[in-house]
């Protein structure tokens, strides 16, 4: 059953609010931790808004993922995947995602999974709170390793363009 839309544009609203707060935090504080704290709001309200299989999957990963990242960057974890798993790059959810550091690998898992969201699903506001966590993700990935953001931007410029090939 869909969810009640009656308060979700305000919702969104003080959603895209603390998230450009904490994307601005961040980047003055040279720390992801604010936009991650901040961002935890919407991607709660995203997991209560997703509906289908894939959705709710994608976005309950993102949130499971998002609480990970805080573990690991405030106790200083760093894991390097690829020398572990023995491989650089690892498909998940149909796309390559490269391995290395585990603290970037969870933010580029967040935004290729808000992009799923954003494909997938047909509601507005589950959309608008996709973009949202992607835009918030990408500057995470640039305050963790800013070369790697050329990377995730040309992917979702890529997916963005096919999304509106078929429209």
């Amino acid at each position: 059953m869909a969810k009640p839309t009656k308060h979700a544009p305000l919702i969104c609203i003080i959603m895209s609010i603390l998230a450009v707060i904490g994307i601005i935090l961040s980047l003055l504080l040279s720390s992801p931790l604010p936009a991650i704290f901040l961002l935890l709001p919407t991607v709660v309200y995203e997991v209560y808004r997703t509906e289908g299989a894939s959705t709710k999957s994608s976005s309950i990963i993102i949130l499971v993922v998002l609480i990970l990242e805080i573990v690991l960057i405030i106790f200083n974890i760093d894991i390097d995947l690829a020398g572990f798993l023995g491989e650089d790059t690892k498909y998940i959810a149909g796309y390559e995602i490269n391995l290395g550091v585990l603290t970037l690998v969870g933010p580029t898992l967040i935004a290729i999974l808000s992009i799923v969201l954003f494909i997938r699903t047909r509601g507005v506001f589950t959309r608008w709170l996709a973009a949202i966590v992607f835009i918030t993700a990408f500057f995470i990935i640039y305050e963790l390793d800013p070369e790697s953001v050329k990377e995730l931007l040309r992917f979702g410029v890529d997916k963005a363009l096919d999304r509106l090939t078929y429209i």
